[in-house]
């Protein structure tokens, strides 16, 4: 069987259309082997269409299409029509049928599914990020991360890592405990990406009693009394005061509040 070319023509990158042709092409082998596929990618005028058109005609190849804006779409399919060109248009149809069953214009913007991807993507390394490097389990993560977040314990270190990490914000925490030394990584995190998080004695007190209680221990142990509290806060300001970053209050605040406060210092920092 002679040669087929195939022209996948895309104003994106044109990898879905060619995935399409591919596993339409499939279906008639062994049969059809000599099959070329050649993508024309970020096509944007009908100058440009034209044009490939034109090749289309010289070289007899066929064209399948993947293009959101209208005009562009009807003016390639009337130039294969005139020029008699084997043509499918793979978005139109679809883009069409879901327009009349929804009652929605859509925004006819390129490459859409591939910034949904990304970003899916970016959260998800984003989150596993935040998993590896929580509670200090592992320094090097430190110099990698786009926020640190230090404090003692409970003051909402992991879930606002996990916040923070749906926004795709690479978080890493560290337990500031002051029997161990801090590693010393931390100290060479920039100050800006470093944040330090306190909250009041009475606050802290009735969340470890609470924890121990949760825990089925004596709410009266070490750990939740306000001696305990106040050295640890005491340690908390002496690292702090060594990195040199800022300190928020999360006292009365919502994960989410002080989430939209450490990104607004990163953003003005920026």
């Amino acid at each position: 069987m002679d040669k087929i070319l195939v022209y996948v023509v895309s104003d994106s990158v044109g990898e879905t259309g060619e995935l399409v042709a591919k596993a339409a092409v499939s279906q008639f082998r062994p049969g059809l082997q000599d099959v070329t596929f050649q993508r024309f990618p970020h096509i944007d005028s009908k100058e440009q269409l034209s044009e490939i058109v034109q090749i289309a005609v010289s070289q007899q190849a066929m064209i399948v299409y993947t293009i959101v804006q209208e005009s562009l779409r009807y003016f390639l399919h009337a130039e294969c029509e005139m020029y008699r060109i084997p043509h499918n248009d793979l978005m139109g149809p679809l883009m069409e049928m879901l327009s009349d069953s929804l009652h929605l214009e859509p925004i006819e913007e390129p490459g859409l599914v591939r910034k949904l991807d990304d970003d899916y993507f970016q959260k998800i390394e984003a989150i596993e990020f935040a998993v590896k490097y929580d509670d200090g389990r592992d320094p090097r993560g430190l110099l990698k991360a786009d926020i640190v977040l230090i404090g003692v314990s409970r003051t909402s270190k992991t879930p606002l890592s996990q916040f923070l990490a749906h926004k795709r914000y690479k978080v890493a925490n560290v337990p500031l405990v002051p029997e161990v030394e801090p590693p010393e990584e931390l100290f060479l995190v920039p100050p800006e990406k470093c944040f330090g998080l306190i909250i009041s004695p009475e606050k802290l007190n009735g969340i470890r009693r609470e924890r121990l209680i949760a825990l089925g221990l004596n709410d009266g142990a070490n750990y939740a009394k306000f001696e305990r509290i106040d050295e640890e806060i005491e340690h908390f300001k002496r690292i702090v005061d060594r990195i040199g970053c800022p300190v928020i209050d999360v006292t009365n605040k919502a994960v989410e509040e002080t989430a939209n406060d450490i990104i607004h210092r990163l953003q003005k920092n920026q």
